[in-house]
């Protein structure tokens, strides 16, 4: 069992890896049509979602989704809303690693094949899923403590370089009162969807108890602002749009004399790649759980065959290895897209765990 702060690291490891990948880029496409109200509008929506989402799993203490839904629905359908799962977050897996196979490519070594990267990611990231709950947590709070401090170097050094230009955000600021679409609040409350992770995570909290949601709010606007904003600082408010990876680039600019490398590029690129494959063997992490609970019935107390995780793991490696075959446009679609649909997917998931426990609740009472 693990204590009540492992929560606060699902929700940090989300926020901060979506600081380079679709959350900035979704928000620069709409920095003139109300990006900062969108920002606006997702942190009482991502916290309130947060602060439904662990009060109702708490209802279900030390079990995760597969263990709810096959106590609680029949078989099928059971099966059904697993495995629609098990898509979304490998999904979410999937599109952080081709995203970094991609920005290997761009910033440090193009003459390197794809295949090759992906290769030596999936190892890692299989052979990493198969172990424990409790191991993931204890791994992932190593790598955010030793990984924060960093980061927080990283923005100082950025806000404080006198390239930044001010003007250029104080201009975006002027367009806040535009009303936002949906596509900039499902892609500002992505920042918040760490919590989700608590699906199968809630097994190994005993007594979860999270207190002051206030901060998560917070983080996360400080975080939406930052990533948003630190981009077009020093890129411009036109010239923002023509980066892939705005905070690559923008981590391209930046320069060091204190430290053994000059470029604070490949500080940041090996920071973020930590972050990066940890995200990935979170979300993988769930999806493998949740594919195994698909294959326990509700009589079944027993877990699956370790060798079924095998033959888990290998769909979950090909399908990655033939993503490669998209090209950088497609994969941007893919990904703002499914920013959209997970925003409607985790209403969804809230809803039912509250009908699964009044479900649970009315069968108590026949």
């Amino acid at each position: 069992m693990v204590k009540s702060k492992y929560f606060y690291y699902l929700f940090l490891i989300n926020a901060l890896i979506n600081i380079i990948n679709f959350v900035p880029r979704g928000l620069i496409s709409h920095r003139f049509s109300g990006a900062i109200m969108s920002i606006l509008v997702a942190v009482p929506i991502g916290t309130l979602f947060t602060y439904l989402f662990v009060k109702g799993m708490s209802k279900f203490p030390q079990k995760g989704l597969p263990e709810i839904l096959n106590e609680n629905y029949p078989r099928i359908l059971s099966i059904l809303m697993l495995l629609g799962h098990v898509v979304i977050w490998y999904i979410a897996g999937l599109i952080t690693l081709l995203s970094f196979v991609d920005v290997s490519l761009r910033y440090i070594s193009s003459d390197v094949p794809p295949f090759t990267i992906m290769i030596g990611f999936l190892v890692v990231v299989c052979l990493s899923i198969r172990l424990t709950s409790e191991s993931i947590m204890y791994a992932l709070e190593v790598l955010i403590v030793l990984n924060i401090p960093l980061i927080i170097y990283f923005l100082l050094k950025g806000l404080l370089n006198p390239y930044f230009s001010w003007d250029a955000v104080m201009q975006i600021v002027t367009y806040s009162w535009t009303m936002p679409s949906f596509d900039s609040i499902a892609q500002a409350t992505f920042i918040f969807s760490g919590y989700i992770n608590l699906a199968l995570f809630n097994r190994v909290f005993k007594n979860l108890r999270v207190r002051h949601f206030w901060l998560i709010g917070v983080a996360g606007f400080l975080i939406l602002l930052v990533s948003f904003l630190v981009p077009i600082g020093y890129l411009g408010t036109i010239g923002v749009e023509r980066h892939v990876y705005p905070w690559f680039s923008t981590a391209d600019v930046l320069r060091t004399r204190t430290f053994i490398v000059e470029r604070i590029l490949f500080i940041f690129y090996f920071t973020y790649l930590t972050l990066s494959l940890v995200s990935t063997i979170v979300h993988w992490h769930v999806a493998l759980e949740f594919a195994k609970g698909i294959f326990v019935s509700r009589k079944q107390r027993t877990s699956p065959k370790r060798s079924l995780e095998l033959w888990i793991i290998i769909p979950f490696s090909i399908v990655a290895l033939l993503g490669l075959k998209m090209g950088q446009f497609t994969l941007d679609h893919l990904g703002l897209l499914f920013l959209d649909v997970r925003f409607i997917a985790e209403m969804l998931m809230i809803m039912s765990i509250y009908f699964t426990y009044w479900l649970k609740r009315r069968r108590r009472k026949t």
